[in-house]
């Protein structure tokens, strides 16, 4: 039976939101696995390296290139807007207000697991299929070192809101230190994607950027809540057109649109009500898009050993150094342990950081296909790890008072 691209589409966004619901709610998954990650594995199980590999003719006819260039178009506008609203929940106030606690902790739980990520980096040089072709050694280096760095604000404040920490005073001082490692992350992508040829353009974009944004910040303060929503997207798209087109890639562009506005512009409830709706209906199709850009060319040992070591030079980083931090601030018993735990989630933030580098040509999609395993497995671990120790934490609150 002949079917056309609209309806070879319909089943594919049929797979994309029912299979990992049934597994998230049939699997009762929540507790190791959000709905979150089970769309991401998902997505992985759905591309070429998984199912391309069992079922190639099945593959093909729904996954062929007018329905991926469609998925793709949906994925592109899922994660700007994804990144924008990252961008807006920085709040860079509360960090200055505790900068020294903030900046010795946010710089030591970034520093020590970019160290150990690019020592893993420089590593895997010295193998074939790892480095991308357009990639210098250095950038390479980098990129890797911080994507083992990163922590997923968004997803981290779903965990935590899971957790019911969110609004506690623990929970807002590691909501200060991941917004300031947000601000080191899209920095130092900033530095990788500098192109010299386009050096021009992308000094004018950042001139251009400093004056647009004084004058957005203006209007935006005259408006109503519900003319600013329809404003912030219009300025999302014309920031991330302009970072593209500069060589800067569109999503640091939207990373910029969001962290020039105001959090309190926006009424709290409706930030976390369209947080929640971008991911259930259209983040979904972002992650099958990573899926299906896996690759295990180079050997699926070798990507699950790249990733296994990527993972440990990640968590070992994270805590050696929030535990560092914990000496000089002197913590209280098992405070560095949950801080660190939960400053290692990845998720989101990575996939989407590594998706650029993958977009330039500075890694293959098997380092690519490793550093999404090493997110997955990074991101599950945290509940499972923090809450137990969150208990603890909190008997031992109540014997000591």
């Amino acid at each position: 039976m002949h079917m056309g691209t609209t309806e070879i589409f319909l089943i594919a966004m049929l797979l994309i939101f029912a299979v990992p619901y049934l597994i998230w709610r049939v699997g009762g998954t929540d507790y190791y696995a959000p709905l979150v990650i089970v769309q991401i594995i998902t997505g992985v199980i759905l591309g070429p390296g998984i199912l391309g590999r069992a079922y190639p003719e099945y593959y093909t006819f729904v996954f062929n290139p007018q329905v991926v260039q469609s998925l793709n178009g949906i994925a592109w506008w899922a994660v700007m807007i994804f990144v924008m609203l990252a961008g807006i929940e920085l709040d860079l106030k509360k960090a200055w207000e505790h900068r020294r606690e903030s900046t010795i902790t946010a710089s030591l739980a970034l520093g020590t697991p970019l160290l150990f990520g690019c020592i893993a980096a420089f590593g895997m040089l010295g193998f074939a299929g790892w480095i991308g072709p357009k990639a210098q050694s250095w950038q390479f280096v980098l990129g890797v070192g911080m994507a083992c760095a990163v922590t997923a604000l968004p997803i981290l404040i779903l965990l935590m809101e899971k957790l019911e920490i969110l609004r506690e005073n623990i929970g807002q001082r590691i909501l200060r230190y991941a917004s300031l490692d947000d601000i080191a992350i899209w920095a130092v992508l900033a530095v990788i994607m500098l192109d010299w040829d386009r050096v021009t353009r992308q000094l004018g974009f950042i001139a251009v950027f400093i004056v647009a944004t004084r004058l957005f910040r203006m209007l935006m303060a005259r408006l109503e809540e519900r003319d600013r929503w329809f404003v912030a997207l219009i300025w999302l798209v014309a920031v991330s057109f302009a970072a593209d087109w500069a060589g800067l890639h569109y999503m640091v562009g939207a990373f910029l649109a969001g962290a020039v506005m105001d959090a309190h512009w926006f009424a709290q409830q409706r930030l976390d009500f369209m947080r929640q709706t971008v991911l259930i209906t259209i983040m979904p199709v972002y992650f099958l898009s990573a899926g299906l850009r896996t690759n295990w060319a180079v050997g699926g040992s070798a990507v699950f050993i790249a990733a296994a070591v990527l993972l440990a030079a990640s968590l070992s980083g994270k805590l050696i150094g929030t535990h560092i931090a914990g000496r000089i601030l002197k913590w209280g018993p098992g405070e560095a342990s949950i801080i660190g735990w939960l400053l290692q989630t990845k998720a989101l933030i990575m996939i989407i950081f590594s998706n650029i580098l993958l977009d330039k040509a500075l890694i293959t999609n098997e380092t690519f296909t490793a550093l999404l395993l090493m997110a997955i497995a990074s991101t599950m671990l945290t509940v499972p790890m923090v809450y137990p120790k969150l208990r603890r934490a909190a008997q031992l609150i109540v014997k000591t008072s």
